[in-house]
């Protein structure tokens, strides 16, 4: 007689999870296992899941199906995710993976369900990059692959400000929006920015740092990017605020940067991208833009110590960041005084980053239909799992992010900083950011 396919995955889902795991699974013939009353479920919605883990026996191979559609999630994301770090006798920050004795008692259990087969075709919003790693072109391509989807998309799960990076929340209660703008403060104020100051912003994103520096602070500011939807909506919102004379986006990769020397240069969210290759060469080229006495504030999500960046098997490399790598900050703060760039301030707004993520998480929740209307379900579904897979790496401290505060120091040795913190902090207090007229994002954001 036929096993039911809830009989046959059982063991596979206790391999994974344990055997107490708070989960309930139903299959696509109807059979169901697990507790009942969990808060979190699983639909295996075909025996092509099955396959998709023999072939890829670990986290590779549940992205891959829940991507395509062969497993469902019922209830939260996060729920389901958060299983990870209650497995018996596993620690928290180990991968789901399937061991030996675990993939031939899959096998076995395919076989019987029928699902043994050729490796099945990953879903089509996988990263397929050809040529030379962290070459110019294929560097275009991977930035192509993530954030040239749709500017559409990303206001959604944005937000008003289109700001990807971590906000800086210093109250409880501060909106998402408010606290997107404090962190362009913070890092203004680090920056030491002043009326007339020249401003480099190197992967500015839909342009908002420069948008703010100019507006709050007076400066004349380039943004740099290669993605091209993010440069022409960077320069649409530019010429809404009026700041066409004072704001220039290009679109241009650093290395081709020869326009120095600028007064500070701001880096958010972009050093994830460099790779460990190119990692001298990129510090190399903004000392060489930054005039003496100039500041450079690299902001980045960051690895524990003893740990290598993305692995490039993982769901992330190959559906979200193909080439992208992180820098544990010790190593970053040595490249850049290997440099010869002075740290000056090192800041982890670790906690910061998580809080970003659950609401982004959830907007796209919030706004799924039309989300996935725009992008398709696969491609909404990697966001998804992504956004809530980062924000719980975040609050258990397998990621963090730093920002890392260097300085070119003048020939007589003079760093011209400000004697204490405190500059920086007042923007924690709930300080103005600026005057008190619409700033340069209210006009871009209308």
């Amino acid at each position: 007689m036929k096993r039911a396919a809830a009989d046959e995955i059982r063991t596979i889902v206790d391999s994974l999870l344990g055997e107490q795991a708070p989960l309930r699974v139903t299959c696509w013939d109807g059979s169901t296992f697990g507790d009942p009353g969990a808060p979190v479920g699983i639909t295996v919605t075909s025996p092509t899941a099955l396959r998709r883990l023999l072939w890829n026996p670990g986290e590779l191979g549940l992205g891959r199906a829940y991507v395509a559609g062969d497993i469902d999630v019922i209830g939260s994301i996060f729920d389901l995710l958060a299983l990870r770090d209650h497995v018996a006798g596993r620690e928290a920050d180990v991968a789901l993976r399937l061991g030996l004795r675990d993939w031939w008692s899959l096998l076995g259990s395919a076989r019987r369900l029928g699902a043994i087969g050729l490796r099945p075709s990953p879903p089509p919003q996988e990263a397929r990059l050809g040529g030379r790693r962290h070459s110019k072109s294929r560097d275009a391509a991977a930035i192509h692959h993530h954030y040239d989807v749709g500017n559409a998309f990303y206001r959604l799960v944005l937000g008003p400000t289109m700001t990807y990076s971590c906000a800086y929340f210093p109250e409880s209660g501060t909106p998402l929006d408010r606290a997107q703008d404090l962190k362009y403060e913070l890092i203004c104020r680090k920056l030491g920015l002043e009326s007339g100051m020249r401003l480099l912003d190197v992967g500015c994103g839909w342009g908002g740092m420069v948008l703010h520096a100019a507006q709050h602070h007076g400066v004349e500011a380039v943004g740099i990017t290669i993605s091209k939807e993010q440069a022409a909506l960077a320069q649409q919102r530019v010429s809404r605020a009026g700041l066409d004379g004072r704001v220039e986006i290009r679109l241009q990769d650093y290395r081709d940067l020869d326009d120095g020397p600028y007064d500070a240069i701001s880096s958010i969210g972009m050093f994830e991208h460099v790779g460990i290759e190119q990692l001298t060469v990129y510090l190399r080229q903004l000392r060489h833009l930054l005039r003496p006495g100039g500041r450079l504030l690299n902001h980045a999500i960051s690895r524990p110590a003893g740990e290598g960046g993305f692995d490039r098997d993982s769901f992330v490399s190959r559906y979200v960041f193909p080439d992208g790598h992180l820098h544990e900050t010790g190593r970053v703060v040595s490249a850049l005084q290997d440099q010869g760039l002075e740290c000056r301030d090192v800041e982890s707004l670790r906690e910061h980053y998580a809080r970003t993520l659950r609401q982004w998480v959830a907007n796209l929740e919030a706004n799924w239909d039309e989300a996935a209307a725009l992008v398709g379900e696969p491609r909404a579904r990697i966001w998804l799992l992504y956004m809530a897979g980062s924000a719980l790496g975040f609050e258990a401290n397998r990621l963090s992010v730093h920002q890392v505060l260097a300085l070119k120091t003048t020939p007589d040795g003079q760093s011209r900083m400000p004697a204490t913190r405190a500059g920086f902090l007042a923007v924690a207090s709930g300080a103005d950011t600026g005057p008190s007229k619409p700033s340069a994002l209210d006009h871009a954001r209308a």
